[in-house]
């Protein structure tokens, strides 16, 4: 028998035309989606993840599943008002709240819990990427009288302010994209190589409460559903898409990408499962307790995890807070502009700051925390309610059914 050649067939440009043309509507459908995923995988998330490993087995896998379904929910009502409407949502919060003592109220929340709650935990990223990094290399510290200066986190910091400066939003997306991909791929490994019992992983999928797992529970869902994230998300999908005809696109960008980001928490909680550490002094911990189970290959996996996590959140913070503080105000929120720069740059320098001197600002940070409390119920709530106004979004606005489910995840917001 013959063999079948195609080498003079028209079925070789055929078979690359169908090949181009689905890897052109993949790429179509991945937007922003990464940077949100990026944002809200940082040091904390994998030092939560860690210690519900560690205390509870895998028995609050349902927590982080019930996370990433919330998450899907309002970070889609965000995208949709985003396309339509072509506002992000502190620009709406500016033109659409008619009373006059609300729209205040809100704005000043905002800027309380994005604006100086995002200074305050960037010396969280800043240093969580550092101590990633610290699995591979140990940079010195310098001694300037009496201030001790940690080369590390201010060369870390330095490098996030460059990349941000250039003002080249593609690169810095493809960055992102690239860290979170390669994240995604070091935690998995690390959680494959503990060979965790599948059973007990499955059971790990259906609800179990009780008093103590109680702060834990909310820290996991609390990692995921990120205020600044729903405005992160309104601004940067106009980029992407312009018409109605694309929300499928963006809704496909939101799945892939969110459920990718739950997949990395559950695994990073999976591989903490195996950690002989009990208590955890520093992130840098998360890394070194993996030593004696898979030894330094492991180990450097998760190193580079963190160092991966902190520097994804180090650059999408001051962004983030960029995009919130120049809306607010009615400013130019374009990346390259004068009043991104100046935004992104502050939050960017108090990040540095506190991070290179060692500067613990608990005051902002509890500030933030208290007004990210009262935030992410006011905002969810608001923006479940703008997402049925038909005058805005029109035959896009949220069915009944959509309504129902809102209220759903509105209370869980709430008790949040």
């Amino acid at each position: 028998m013959q063999l079948k050649t195609y080498k003079n067939s028209t079925q070789i440009p055929i078979l690359r035309k169908f090949t181009s043309v689905n890897l052109k509507k993949l790429k179509a459908s991945i937007g922003p989606g990464p940077l949100i995923t990026a944002a809200f995988i940082g040091p904390g998330t994998v030092t939560v993840c860690t210690l519900a490993g560690i205390r509870f087995d895998f028995t609050l896998l349902w927590a982080l599943a019930l996370s990433v379904v919330a998450t899907v929910f309002l970070q889609e009502l965000s995208g949709r008002i985003g396309i339509i409407t072509r506002m992000d949502l502190s620009q709406l919060v500016r033109n659409r709240t008619e009373n006059k003592w609300s729209r205040y109220l809100i704005m000043g929340l905002i800027l309380l819990a994005i604006g100086i709650g995002n200074a305050a935990y960037q010396s969280g990223n800043i240093t969580g990427t550092y101590l990633g990094l610290g699995i591979f290399i140990d940079l010195p510290t310098w001694n300037l009288g009496p201030l001790t200066v940690q080369s590390g986190n201010l060369l870390i910091g330095l490098f996030a302010a460059g990349l941000l400066w250039t003002g080249n939003y593609k690169r810095l997306e493809r960055i992102l994209v690239g860290l979170v991909i390669l994240m995604s791929i070091a935690f998995s490994i690390a959680a494959a190589l503990t060979k965790p019992n599948l059973y007990a992983l499955l059971q790990g999928f259906v609800p179990t409460f009780s008093s103590e797992k109680l702060p834990t529970i909310v820290a996991l869902i609390g990692t995921t559903v990120v205020p600044y994230n729903l405005f992160l998300y309104a601004s940067l999908v106009q980029k992407q898409w312009t018409k109605a005809e694309e929300l499928p696109s963006m809704r496909r960008d939101l799945w892939i990408s969110i459920v990718l980001g739950g997949i990395v928490s559950m695994a990073i909680l999976v591989a903490g499962v195996a950690n002989p550490v009990q208590e955890l002094e520093t992130a840098q911990d998360i890394a070194k307790g993996l030593t004696g189970i898979f030894g330094n290959f492991g180990t450097y996996l998760m190193g580079f995890g963190l160092m991966a996590a902190g520097l994804t959140s180090s650059l999408t913070a001051p962004l983030a807070a960029g995009l919130v503080i120049c809306g607010i105000f009615g400013w130019n929120q374009n990346i390259q502009s004068t009043s991104m720069r100046v935004s992104m740059g502050t939050i960017l320098f108090l990040g540095i700051l506190f991070s290179s001197f060692g500067i613990k600002p608990v005051t902002l940070i509890t500030l933030a925390q208290l007004a990210n409390g009262i935030l992410l119920p006011l905002i969810s709530g608001w923006l479940l309610w703008m997402s049925t106004k038909k005058d805005l979004l029109g035959a896009h606005a949220l069915s009944p059914q959509g309504i129902l489910f809102g209220i759903f995840i509105w209370g869980i917001t709430l008790v949040l």
